[in-house]
């Protein structure tokens, strides 16, 4: 009888055990609502819809973690999202580097650079290279109390709509023009007046003629901004914009009180809308390039040999005078040294382009 008390009385404590740590794990999981201002609307594909989609993820993969998306303006301005997140005015935002250009001469690097490099590339570098440790680096030096994760990728964008034909450098001088990142400094450098505006502003700002031209995204994208009804005049390729990477972004203090799993859920959902977003912009290019120009009216045309060589040589020109910061010239000479390497595997590994 004393046997079975002893044995009775080991698994009761056995059971207090087990009991005692899953509730101290679960403790530790604290419930986190993260509120999501983003840059883009949900409803244009490649920049908005995978917001949604993210959180829908995250939410399917535990029940400790909310997500609750906030449209442009409803919560934060677009432009403000960095500050808000940093300071704490709100734990999370998505928006793209680019658009800190003007407070981290580096940012946009981690957001689209002129004449690539494309998606896969991009990625590989951000993954396995260098890319992710500099990106978080580089708003750690800065003083911003963030937690970086890239979250969404699209290929090419277009690289401009204008009211009529651009044959030469001389057709430029003059223009207002919307234009993102880098290669707005290209523009500018040709004699372009520069000015980036918010997605939904710059239809009015065309309709106004406070611009002349606007670049802004993809063909399916531009298309739901109703650009061809004022600009018949669409360019191709967009060496401005090969690929554009897209940026979760959770206050620091909010992302350390989260439990390493998570933190893990939140980067497998990234991941997989960094796949995703991929997929979703590829396959939905080209029936609306077939509509801009069977039902719109649209004018594709593409950079003469001689157009493009002067963007990349005034680019690389852009180049020599930003590596005055010195954090733009280690992220460009991490990236370019990749980049070098990778062209082995590129000039070997992928087919020629069929003219």
């Amino acid at each position: 009888m004393n046997l079975l008390r002893q044995r009775t009385t080991k698994l009761l404590l056995a059971s207090a055990l087990v009991a005692g740590i899953s509730t101290q794990a679960l403790a530790k999981e604290k419930k986190v609502l993260l509120k999501v201002p983003v840059a883009f609307p949900t409803h244009l594909i490649g920049l908005g819809t995978p917001v949604p989609k993210f959180a829908k993820s995250v939410m399917d993969m535990t029940d400790s973690i909310k997500v609750k998306v906030y449209e442009p303006k409803k919560l934060v301005a677009p432009f403000e999202i960095l500050d808000a997140v940093s300071t704490g005015k709100v734990n999370a935002g998505w928006s793209t580097a680019g658009y800190w250009k003007g407070k981290i001469p580096a940012a946009p690097l981690f957001s689209a650079v002129p004449f690539g490099p494309e998606a896969p590339e991009y990625v590989a570098w951000l993954y396995y290279g260098n890319g992710s440790k500099l990106y978080q680096e580089m708003y750690d030096s800065h003083g911003y109390n963030v937690k970086v994760t890239p979250c969404g990728i699209i290929s090419p964008e277009t690289s401009g709509w204008f009211k009529k034909e651009i044959k030469s450098v001389d057709d430029l001088k003059g223009l207002k023009m919307r234009f993102f990142g880098l290669g707005g400094d290209v523009m500018q450098k040709l004699g372009v007046a520069t000015s980036l505006l918010p997605g939904g502003e710059i239809f009015p700002a065309l309709e106004k003629g406070a611009i002349d031209a606007t670049e802004f995204s993809m063909p399916v994208i531009d298309q739901r901004l109703g650009l061809h009804k004022i600009v018949k005049y669409n360019y191709f390729p967009g060496w401005h914009q090969q690929a554009t990477v897209f940026e979760l972004l959770i206050n620091k203090d909010a992302w350390k009180k989260m439990s390493s799993k998570q933190q893990n859920i939140i980067q497998t959902a990234c991941k997989a809308s960094i796949l995703d977003s991929l997929a979703e912009g590829e396959a939905s290019q080209f029936d609306a390039m077939k509509k801009n120009v069977e039902e719109n009216g649209v004018i594709m045309k593409t950079w003469s040999p001689e157009m493009l060589s002067t963007f990349k040589s005034t680019w690389l020109s852009i180049v020599d005078e930003a590596k005055k910061d010195k954090y733009f010239t280690k992220v460009w000479n991490d990236l370019n040294t990749f980049r070098e390497g990778y062209s082995i595997w590129k000039k070997n590994a992928f087919l020629p382009v069929e003219k």
